[in-house]
């Protein structure tokens, strides 16, 4: 009889949390927030560190709050020559050293526990400018603990950033991003 109630606990605290609204704290440190640009020669992947995140979301209304926060000099794709140039020529990371994402509502429903399909909105700010954006999400949900994954295209030319395309080289005029990270209870 003990087994099965030690089994059933985590269930009932992670399903009250959720009733109630959660508050959640993302974890930098088991946080991914990687990049593939495609171009005509070859794929350029890299990755970007996130400086920290929250989130709160009301499985009632839908409603969510919270920011995350990624450093935009961090990225790295693993040429410091391309590096350099997507900091100083596209990123301006030095006059815009953050990308910030601030979700304001969840399409969908979080089950408190197992696997669930949403859709998260918010504001998406990448150099200086905000830009309205749907999110599609899966969430693995176990005893307050959440395992975030999402891939979404953004499409930086057209949102003000320069192409970094030469003459000989073309490049996507959109970057894919996939995050994978870990949300716990506050």
């Amino acid at each position: 009889m003990m087994k099965p109630m030690r089994l059933f606990l985590p269930f009932c605290v992670s399903a009250v949390l959720l009733a109630a609204g959660d508050s959640l704290v993302i974890e930098p440190a088991q946080t991914k927030v990687e990049f593939t640009l495609d171009s005509l020669l070859h794929t350029v992947h890299g990755s970007f560190r996130l400086k920290r995140g929250t989130l709160s979301f009301d499985p009632q209304s839908g409603k969510a709050s919270g920011e995350l926060v990624v450093d935009a000099a961090s990225g790295e794709s693993g040429s410091a020559g391309r590096d350099k140039k997507m900091h100083a020529a596209i990123l301006e990371s030095a006059k815009y050293p953050e990308i910030t994402f601030r979700p304001d509502r969840v399409d969908g429903k979080v089950v408190p526990q197992g696997k669930s399909q949403v859709q998260l909105h918010g504001v998406f700010a990448i150099h200086g400018v905000e830009h309205e954006i749907l999110l599609p999400v899966t969430v693995d949900a176990a005893a307050g603990q959440y395992t975030v994954a999402a891939t979404f295209e953004i499409p930086y030319v057209k949102w003000g950033m320069k192409n970094p395309s030469t003459l000989i080289l073309r490049v996507s005029e959109k970057v894919e991003i996939t995050i994978h990270t870990v949300a716990r209870t506050m």
